[in-house]
């Protein structure tokens, strides 16, 4: 069976980052990212990490989800910490063979690591605790771009639809005798049935296009949401920001 990635699974718990402002939740929440992403020291991103921790256990969604997702993640980055270990120029710790592991590239494949992980575990108490609607409005509140924001939408709505369309036909290939293997038959059956997808995809999105044109549709999210800042917003979202800029302000004075 397919495991659909449903980010907004624990919207409806009840914690401080839940019942935080949307906008003020973003915003905030994207300056840190961006801190995290570009401290150029290893102690300080740890930190930077550790704060990201927090504000997960904050949110209150359970860390087995999180891992669920986050594991591929770490598969991703680990590749590429072995690289730079590897090939990065420097102080030689360990010569195996035609291979170095440096100092710095371990230096510089660490800290690129930590802030990766850091920013993928923010994405969690970012958008994990609103509804995916609410983010929606948000955004488009936040005075993103339109069509970004439509496109988001309707890529996360749909993205459902078309993977139980491919587990039914996933299904009827394996009921007449489909198995999956490294052949070229293999690969070309795929291949149609990835072709197959894409066609039907097509037109069922020219289909839910006509159909809410002619309900009405402009292209702004219509939700039952409203949004209004209280004063624990304006000190959650300074509280954050301030996090941020004393991440870098750590970084001059050391």
């Amino acid at each position: 069976m397919i495991e659909y990635p449903e980010i907004d699974r624990y919207a409806s718990l009840d914690s401080i980052l839940h019942s935080f402002d949307p906008r003020a939740k973003i915003i905030a929440f994207l300056f840190l990212i961006f801190s995290i992403v570009l401290v150029p020291d290893l102690k300080i991103a740890f930190i930077g990490f550790l704060f990201s921790i927090f504000l997960l256990v904050l949110s209150k969604i359970p860390f087995s989800f999180v891992l669920r997702y986050l594991k591929w993640v770490t598969m991703f980055i680990l590749s590429f910490f072995i690289i730079l270990a590897f090939t990065f120029p420097g102080k030689e710790l360990v010569n195996f063979y035609f291979f170095n592991i440096t100092e710095e590239g371990l230096y510089t494949g660490a800290l690129i690591s930590i802030r990766a992980i850091s920013a993928v575990v923010l994405i969690f108490p970012m958008v994990g605790t609103m509804r995916f609607d609410t983010t929606i409005k948000a955004l488009y509140m936040l005075k993103v771009p339109s069509p970004l924001v439509q496109m988001l939408m309707f890529t996360y709505r749909y993205i459902f639809v078309f993977a139980d369309e491919f587990q039914r036909m996933w299904t009827a290939m394996e009921s007449k005798g489909f198995k999956l293997k490294t052949s070229l038959y293999s690969f070309a059956t795929i291949g149609k049935a990835m072709g197959m997808l894409f066609v039907r995809s097509y037109e069922r999105a020219e289909r839910v296009y006509q159909a809410m044109v002619s309900r009405g549709y402009t292209g702004n999210p219509k939700t039952l949401a409203e949004f209004k800042m209280h004063i624990k917003d304006y000190f959650l979202a300074t509280l954050v920001i301030t996090f941020a800029v004393l991440l870098h302000i750590f970084c001059l004075v050391k």
